[in-house]
């Protein structure tokens, strides 16, 4: 890691970075990694693309608190300002995009980057590792980063389907209420411990409650409600599954107010009793107990 005057671009080995704390005439770099336990706080002035080639880390963003995996993406708007921890074996790369790449991008491809989270395959994570390392040798212009800026909207080719469904009578419209409601939804999955209201979301997206409901339905194929519920049900097969936790503690987990609230949901959702799920998730060999983790499953419909 550089330190002092000069950008740090690389934090590993516990070590704990904010960009929003450089020094003001020092550029920030566009290029960054973060590995075995160090922490990085982006700036809220940038865009920015995560991608996690090992281990897991976790995010904490104005949007909420989210896990990365392995082969995973996740990506912020600049007034998210994200702090990524690393796990222990943790390897996260980034790229933070100020409006100058953006507008780059627009120019290149006709086409944005947004918020959202979603899988890669080996392939494009070694390709992503590739162009990134191209791209921080030569960071010091828009040029350089071109091969990675058409990389990244490759891997968000299934989101952007979403654009044509928003209303708007322009594509500039739509990609601007497309990335809005993408917020949205990020804001309900890292919330996934507790019932969100309508009014958190409107306020995060300077919608109305009924236009952004109208619109995230029509979207999504989902009420704001629904998913909600839906994800923290999900949040609690995985505590469920991953923790030791004792029932009534996973209904309080994910935001239920009672123990028999919960059971009636879950059982609505999973068809059985969350006692009956664990025991036969606890039964299941080990890869295919990974399998039935529904917060896998959820991402690629994000």
């Amino acid at each position: 890691m550089v330190c002092g005057m000069q950008q740090v671009s690389w934090v590993d080995r516990g070590q704990a970075v904010s960009f929003d704390k450089q020094v003001d005439d020092v550029p920030r770099p566009r290029c960054v990694g973060v590995a075995r336990l160090g922490s990085l706080q982006s700036s809220g002035t940038s865009f920015t693309v995560w991608m996690q080639l090992r281990g897991s880390a976790w995010v904490e963003a104005k949007e909420g608190k989210f896990r990365l995996r392995q082969l995973e993406w996740i990506a912020f708007e600049k007034e998210s300002r994200p702090l990524i921890q690393a796990g222990r074996d943790g390897l996260c790369i980034a790229v933070s995009l100020d409006a100058e790449a953006l507008r780059a991008l627009g120019a290149l491809a006709d086409c944005s980057l947004y918020a959202g989270r979603g899988r890669m395959t080996r392939h494009e994570a070694r390709l992503a590792l590739r162009l990134w390392r191209e791209a921080k040798a030569g960071q010091a212009g828009v040029f350089a980063l071109r091969p990675l800026l058409l990389h990244l909207a490759s891997l968000q080719r299934e989101l952007s389907d979403g654009i044509q469904r928003c209303p708007g009578r322009s594509r500039s419209r739509k990609r601007q209420v497309f990335g809005r409601m993408q917020r949205a939804r990020m804001y309900l999955e890292g919330n996934s411990h507790r019932v969100v209201r309508i009014g958190e979301l409107a306020e995060l997206t300077n919608f109305s409650s009924w236009y952004l409901s109208k619109t995230f339905q029509t979207l999504y194929q989902e009420s704001p409600q629904s998913l909600s519920a839906r994800l923290r049900l999900e949040r609690a097969a995985m505590l469920l599954r991953d923790t030791g936790m004792m029932i009534g503690e996973v209904a309080s987990a994910s935001g239920f107010d009672n123990c028999c609230s919960f059971a009636r949901a879950f059982r609505a959702r999973f068809g059985t009793s969350a006692t009956r799920y664990r025991h036969a998730v606890e039964t299941l060999p080990p890869d295919s107990a990974k399998s039935t983790n529904p917060s896998r499953k959820s991402i690629a419909s994000v």
